[in-house]
């Protein structure tokens, strides 16, 4: 067993080097932000206050005329991928396919960089929980607020 030290380090390197190439498909998991301001709903990968988050996360199916799942590239470099989280899964314990791909698109960013993202990745939850109990009007539009602020900040820091 590896020491969590050490295995902090190794995960983010082996994640890049096993997944060289595969830039295009790790950001499978999009969330668009639904806007509505005056009446008007707008759909948008930009947040803003008071956006509900919707996931887009494209899905693979079968060939509809034969029944027969067809499998192109970037599908076997997606199983591949997944075959390399279950294989890293043992190591750390907490590894799965949302982790790996953040894991490897987080690694070109600087160290500070990283570390904000994490702190991001904290206080969104908190936020989002604070803007749904939110009891009155401008306790909620303060929630909605502060949850665009840390969001703006999640897309600038391209966490």
């Amino acid at each position: 067993m590896f020491p969590i030290k050490t295995l902090r380090y190794c995960l983010p390197a082996l994640a890049f080097a096993a997944c060289t190439g595969q830039a295009q498909t790790l950001d499978k998991s999009r969330i668009v932000y639904r806007c509505e301001h005056q009446g008007k709903i707008t759909y948008a990968d930009e947040p803003c206050v008071g956006a509900k988050e919707v996931d887009v996360t494209p899905t693979q199916g079968l060939d509809k005329s034969s029944g027969v799942s067809r499998k192109g590239a970037e599908v076997r470099r997606d199983e591949h991928r997944r075959q390399l989280v279950q294989a890293l899964k043992p190591l750390d314990g907490r590894m799965d396919e949302k982790r790996f791909d953040q894991l490897v698109h987080r690694q070109p960013l600087s160290p500070e960089a990283q570390r904000a993202c994490r702190q991001l990745d904290q206080q969104l939850p908190q936020l989002k929980a604070a803007e749904a109990s939110a009891g009155t009007e401008s306790a909620k539009a303060q929630a909605e607020v502060s949850l665009f602020r840390a969001r703006k900040a999640f897309k600038d820091l391209r966490c």
